[in-house]
């Protein structure tokens, strides 16, 4: 089981939207709030982030200071705050207006004409539940740079750049699955470029705490035990325990009946499944103590919750 890809397909809600904007000198861009994650891809060109604060209250918070993107540079803006993007710090900003949800990430278009130097952007979010984030979500720093250098994460701009300037056929499906698979490489490149580092980084590299949440993720209906979880990775029960509280911000146990309950809620939403088939799947014998553990989890049982968020439509 990838774990991060099984945390992704959790997180996610919708399909990312996004606008290809090029624009020259002197330009500056104010994006508003959204829910989920903004992204930013510098193809061509260098230009500014203005932090949040800065974006929103000009005269706020001195202290928040631009930062200077290069090309291939990538932006990955955590809980979606209004912010800027702009050719120099000191350039007045123009608002975005929030892109569509029902558009094609290709077919997205902004241009800013000027007789300055150009700049080329991919600017977008992605739809993340922030309703019940989980932990991998929480550990990202607020504002994620990622500089062009990361191997992958290059290749994958530089073809993204080329597909959207050449405009050749089967353009927008190539775009859309390119800017799909941007986010789990934006997660893998912070995730494996600190080593070091504790958290969630740190959790799904480590031996015996990525075995044990590889076992949670491939069978969350099994009767798993904290001994169960640490002979994964040939760990006394104590010592396990210890490791995997310190590294995922949870007990083991704690955090098997948090993803069971992701599970279900997203059973609930997406299917038809009748109540007893997702206690099964989620590993509870009965409705009765499935309902008792989903309503101290959400605060309300599980035909309620299904009643009010059917019809979401699961992330292809």
């Amino acid at each position: 089981m990838d774990v991060l890809a099984d945390a992704l397909a959790a997180l996610r809600t919708g399909q990312p939207v996004a606008v290809h904007a090029e624009a020259r000198a002197p330009w500056g861009l104010r994006f508003p709030a959204t829910a989920g994650a903004s992204f930013h891809v510098v193809l061509r060109g260098t230009c500014w982030l203005i932090p949040p604060a800065r974006a929103a209250e000009p005269d706020e918070r001195p202290e928040a200071k631009p930062l200077a993107l290069a090309q291939g540079d990538v932006i990955l803006l955590r809980d979606g705050p209004a912010h800027g993007l702009a050719d120099d710090p000191v350039s007045p900003l123009t608002d975005v207006p929030p892109l569509r949800r029902d558009a094609c990430p290709a077919l997205g278009r902004l241009c800013v004409e000027g007789p300055g130097p150009r700049a080329v952007l991919l600017c977008g979010t992605y739809a993340l539940s922030t309703a019940r984030p989980h932990p991998l979500l929480r550990a990202l720093p607020d504002v994620l740079h990622l500089p062009g250098r990361h191997g992958a994460l290059h290749s994958l701009t530089e073809l993204l750049g080329a597909e959207l300037e050449e405009r050749r056929p089967g353009r927008d499906a190539v775009v859309s699955a390119l800017v799909d698979a941007m986010l789990p490489c934006v997660l893998r490149a912070w995730a494996t470029g600190r080593p070091g580092s504790a958290g969630w980084a740190a959790a799904l590299s480590d031996p015996a705490v990525g075995r044990a949440l590889e076992a949670i993720h491939s069978a969350p209906e099994h009767p798993w035990t904290v001994e169960d979880l640490g002979s994964c990775g040939g760990l006394s029960r104590s010592v396990f325990a210890q490791r995997f509280t310190a590294l995922v911000g949870s007990a083991p146990l704690s955090y098997l009946t948090w993803w069971r309950m992701t599970i279900a809620g997203r059973l609930l939403r997406e299917s038809d499944a009748p109540l007893g088939t997702v206690a099964h799947r989620v590993g509870y014998r009965s409705e009765f103590a499935f309902a008792k553990a989903f309503k101290r989890e959400y605060g309300t049982a599980p035909g309620r919750y299904r009643r009010e968020h059917a019809g979401g439509a699961p992330h292809r």
